[in-house]
């Protein structure tokens, strides 16, 4: 048995137009979908290959009413959903779907952090023995980024709830990069956001062969490019996206002699980069 608490296991996109999503995702990322359908709830997989890589379903119309928009958000597994639930009240998150079974799935529950961040808590019914999808997995979530009120008060909440580890650290005249591990393994990295962006959230960045031919792709489809293709200092490309109905994801391409590393915070002097951030 492996064991993945404090892992991101699962993504989902939450949309106001699925048959859209299917095909923007299916263009940009080469993503295939089966229906996942139970009684009562519609629900898709988007596959890359053979593997399911993530969630897709309807925006409620309640949240509608709310304000909420189209995002995606990461699914973190824990050892106790409901235990874990009850200490982010605990450390001042919020709780805003309670522990929740999937019938002979999965039990989990959507949370926000104290800063505001949403992100899910899984577990799933029955014990998995495979292990985690490799990060530099085509079509896979490669890299997990936070953009936080502050990173340092973000990561304390993070290490006392999932037992996430520091790795590294990078310091320039845009501040603090931090890499945080779970197990062991660096997944991702947050920082303190600029101003211009108006709440925290996490960004997930999906890998593909060619980033600046996907960001053409993205384009095609009638997404938006926020930021990039950006060069990374190890040789790697990113581009930070939003999807037609508004969703934001990224873009990272691969090297096969290199493992997933560090992408510092980017800068943009494109107007609509700054449009978003001002609109989010």
């Amino acid at each position: 048995m492996v064991d993945s608490h404090g892992r991101f296991v699962w993504y989902e996109l939450m949309t106001t137009d699925t048959a859209a999503a299917k095909a923007f995702y299916g263009k940009v990322l080469g993503w295939g979908v089966r229906n996942a359908s139970i009684p009562g709830s519609s629900y898709a997989l988007f596959i890359a290959g053979e593997a399911p890589v993530s969630g897709l379903v309807d925006l409620p119309e309640a949240a509608r009413r709310t304000g909420a928009e189209p995002k995606w958000i990461g699914y973190v597994e824990v050892d106790d959903v409901d235990a874990t639930a009850e200490r982010i009240k605990r450390l001042g998150g919020a709780v805003h779907i309670p522990p929740t079974d999937v019938p002979d799935i999965s039990r989990f529950s959507i949370v926000t952090d104290p800063q505001m961040a949403t992100l899910a808590l899984f577990k799933w019914r029955e014990p998995r023995p495979e292990q985690p999808a490799a990060l530099s997995k085509p079509g896979q979530v490669g890299w997990h980024e936070l953009f936080a009120a502050d990173w340092e008060k973000a990561f304390a909440f993070y290490a006392e709830l999932f037992g996430w580890q520091k790795v590294n650290a990078d310091i320039d005249e845009m501040g603090t990069y931090l890499l945080f591990a779970a197990a062991g393994q660096t997944i991702g990295g947050m920082f303190t956001k600029p101003p211009m962006v108006p709440e925290p959230f996490w960004l997930y960045y999906f890998n593909v062969a060619d980033v600046d031919a996907a960001a053409k792709r993205v384009k095609a489809g009638g997404g938006r490019i926020l930021e990039g293709p950006l060069a990374m200092p190890d040789g790697r490309r990113v581009a930070r996206c939003t999807d037609p109905q508004g969703a934001m994801f990224a873009l990272t391409g691969q090297r096969d002699d290199k493992t997933i590393g560090y992408f510092p915070p980017v800068t943009s002097n494109d107007p609509s980069a700054t449009r978003f951030f001002v609109r989010r």
